[in-house]
């Protein structure tokens, strides 16, 4: 009997030069988004160091003494600490919080439309304050709420309500924590909006389906099929959003409020009030240190929160 030829194996240089040459349109298309990653998150992280130190123009980052804690103490030696701690975190919550229930509402609204004209002029709609510059909103605003001239003034409180004078909405703070969220999840609802309604698209037609034979109604479909099946998504986006909760939108709370003092009360944050220390002292440590706390607390936040999701369900976590 004739010898059974035996398959001779490829050569591992000619197997690894084709798995090379397989890979490598992946990794030029991966090139430029590693040098933007590297340049915008990488390089920058050289510079934290000027939190601890005092810096000078002339001696550089490397050659400025160090000086310890000193640049943090700015930050929490002012009586304006507690205003603007307490701001920066109760509006981000109370956003997150809003940003989940009008996003999923949006989306699930939204995803009802079944006309094409009409879901393009409604995402256009949605969608065009987010691209908004937050300069072009601060406008827009004035325009309702001038004193002299503002659309409500005007409008609705004198030619409505007939009252004589107008509200000076620049010089009351009890109004602003209501305006502010308002233009807030106006500018930000598209956006949220969207990564809903891409989780939505994503459910299997079979679960309406099933429930509609069911006998089950709109509500019932929502609250049963869509919410549940939304858990990943809102637990992602949650813990996304407190990485962020010790920081806040400086042109929504400096621009919007057109800086004005009486109002800082209710719109100092930790990004203004760092704004406007160094327009005084010009002190890029206390900057640096202020941007470098709001990333130990953004990561506590994270870790935390993760943390307590991993131990409810594991499946739903980030890492």
């Amino acid at each position: 009997m004739k010898a059974q030829a035996k398959a001779v194996p490829a050569s591992p240089g000619k197997k690894k030069k084709k798995n090379w040459k397989h890979w490598l349109p992946f990794y030029i298309m991966f090139i430029p988004g590693f040098v933007y990653l590297f340049i915008n998150n990488y390089m920058p992280l050289y510079g934290l160091q000027l939190a601890f130190k005092q810096f000078s123009y002339q001696k550089g980052i490397t050659g400025s003494p160090w000086i310890g804690l000193k640049n943090f103490q700015f930050l929490f030696a002012t009586n304006d600490a507690f205003i603007m701690i307490r701001n920066t975190l109760l509006y981000n919550i109370v956003w997150i919080i809003l940003g989940v229930i009008f996003g999923i509402a949006v989306a699930i609204l939204f995803n009802e439309v079944t006309s094409k004209l009409a879901k393009k002029f409604y995402q256009t709609a949605i969608l065009l304050p987010y691209l908004m510059s937050m300069v072009v909103v601060a406008y827009l605003v004035y325009a309702f709420l001038s004193t002299d001239t503002g659309l409500i003034n005007n409008t609705i409180i004198k030619g409505l309500l007939g009252k004589e004078e107008g509200i000076s909405w620049y010089t009351e703070s009890a109004y602003w924590p209501f305006i502010l969220t308002f233009v807030q999840q106006w500018k930000q609802i598209g956006f949220g909006m969207l990564l809903y309604l891409s989780s939505i698209l994503g459910i299997d037609q079979a679960y309406y389906e099933a429930a509609m034979l069911d006998g089950a109604s709109k509500w019932q479909q929502i609250r049963k099929i869509t919410i549940p099946l939304l858990k990943p998504t809102i637990i992602m986006l949650v813990i996304l959003n407190l990485g962020q909760v010790f920081r806040s939108d400086f042109g929504l709370f400096y621009q919007v409020p057109m800086n004005q003092g009486a109002l800082y009360s209710v719109t100092q944050t930790i990004d203004t009030y760092v704004y406007r220390a160094l327009l005084v002292n010009n002190n890029l440590g206390m900057s640096a240190a202020a941007s470098f706390l709001q990333s130990v607390v953004g990561f506590i936040f994270i870790v935390t929160a993760n943390g307590i999701v991993r131990k409810m369900d594991s499946n739903s976590s980030l890492f």
